[in-house]
């Protein structure tokens, strides 16, 4: 409670209050507040002029009282910038008001809004301190000093007066704490938004980079078997050669239009994209696409319920591209297959080549590469996991386990 610290907006250099900021939010205004520190000295100037007029007792407003009455909003125009000595400052010159014996009226509107500015700012222990050394200096010019300060033969002032002064300054400082508590959660809560929209513009990136990755890595290596095998074949079997060519023009076709479907989301934030995310009914289009690459893949459905979460059909058709993918890039093998069955409430993939690896891939199997990476990513969105490693008699396996909502759960 008691310690001086700043707050939540103004801790980065150059920072200050909100109300301080430039439109463009590139830190504190160099304007000074000259029009509420004007209301206030005029408010102090006059109302003490009609004071004076109503406290015949009191010592006449001379022109240091004018000063003095000037002084303490003057404090007023650095109140932003420098909390601290603006309200020491108000407070010293409402002192030294005091101590002259001048009329009592709207001499301690500077200091008010001095110490609100401060509290607020997150200067509490200044703030109080000044206040509290205003009252005990009030306190000693009422009941003790007086004997020696204007005006002559004044007495004490009762004591039942001096409650007024103090709940006024403990409902100043009240309502000062509450501003203060509620720009915290203010700050607090526009921190969390930005963090939330950092998360999700970070995680928004990710999905993109996997997606291209799965795109461009599947559609690349087929058409790198397929330009290897045209060029084999151009001059014995041009027949052929031709046939390898169509496959590549699908094939770079069919990556053209996902990854502009990729793009689209990036240009239109928010729209529903044009065509269905891929889904398990592709997976005959991924085992057609490997024959043309020269692998000939097995498909394999077990008690695997329709009607599943696009997100997981997604996750569950980028695994297996990815995972045949690695195969025509990396294994020996010229056969694959594809396992798909629904168990204890979670879809599970087994994806296996009876290898052995190419001898260009042999040191980068057991690693993974960003592949790997990717798959895992999608499935731990999902809350699943991935396992990827060689298996004992020399093939290759990827296991992946998706679960389900618990609607599909109850559809087994």
């Amino acid at each position: 409670m008691g310690r001086d610290r700043r707050a939540p907006w103004a801790r980065e250099d150059g920072a200050g209050p909100p109300w301080e900021r430039r439109p463009g939010g590139r830190g504190p205004s160099r304007r000074l507040p000259w029009p509420s520190t004007l209301a206030v000295a005029l408010v102090q100037q006059a109302g003490s002029h009609f004071a004076a007029l109503n406290q015949p007792d009191r010592a006449p407003l001379d022109s240091f009282a004018r000063v003095l009455l000037a002084v303490g909003p003057a404090f007023l125009l650095i109140r932003h910038r420098r909390p601290r000595v603006a309200v020491f400052g108000a407070s010293a010159a409402t002192m030294l008001y005091l101590g002259g014996g001048y009329p009592y009226g709207p001499v301690f509107l500077s200091v008010v809004v001095a110490c609100f500015t401060a509290i607020v700012a997150g200067h509490r222990r200044a703030a109080w301190c000044a206040v509290a050394l205003l009252w005990a200096g009030h306190l000693l010019l009422a009941h003790w000093l007086y004997r020696w300060l204007p005006p002559g033969g004044d007495g004490p002032a009762p004591w039942n007066e001096e409650w007024a002064p103090a709940a006024w300054a403990v409902a100043v400082v009240v309502v000062a704490e509450l501003v203060h508590v509620r720009r915290e959660q203010w700050a607090r809560e526009r921190a969390e938004r930005a963090m939330a929209e950092r998360r999700r513009a970070d995680e928004e990136r990710l999905r993109i980079a996997r997606e291209l990755h799965d795109v461009l890595a599947h559609s690349i290596s087929v058409i790198n078997v397929q330009a290897g095998v045209g060029l084999a074949l151009l001059d014995e079997h041009p027949e052929q050669a031709r046939a390898a060519l169509v496959t590549i023009k699908a094939a770079g076709k069919e990556a053209l239009g996902e990854v502009r479907q990729v793009l689209d989301t990036l240009r239109a934030p928010g729209e529903a994209p044009r065509a269905p995310a891929p889904g398990l009914d592709r997976l005959p289009e991924l085992a057609e696409q490997a024959a043309d690459a020269g692998l000939t893949v097995d498909i394999t459905t077990e008690d695997v319920p329709a009607g599943l979460p696009p997100g997981t059909e997604l996750a569950a058709f980028r695994i297996v591209q990815e995972a045949l993918t690695n195969i025509v890039r990396h294994s020996g093998s010229r056969t694959a297959r594809v396992r798909l069955s629904h168990r204890d409430g979670a879809l599970e993939l087994r994806i296996d080549d009876d290898g052995p690896a190419a001898p260009a891939a042999k040191e980068a199997l057991p690693g993974g590469g960003r592949g790997l990476v990717g798959m895992r990513e999608r499935a731990a969105a999902l809350g699943g996991t991935v396992e990827a490693g060689p298996r004992p008699d020399g093939g290759f396996r990827v296991r992946a386990r998706l679960p389900l909502t618990a609607r599909h759960q109850e559809q087994p």
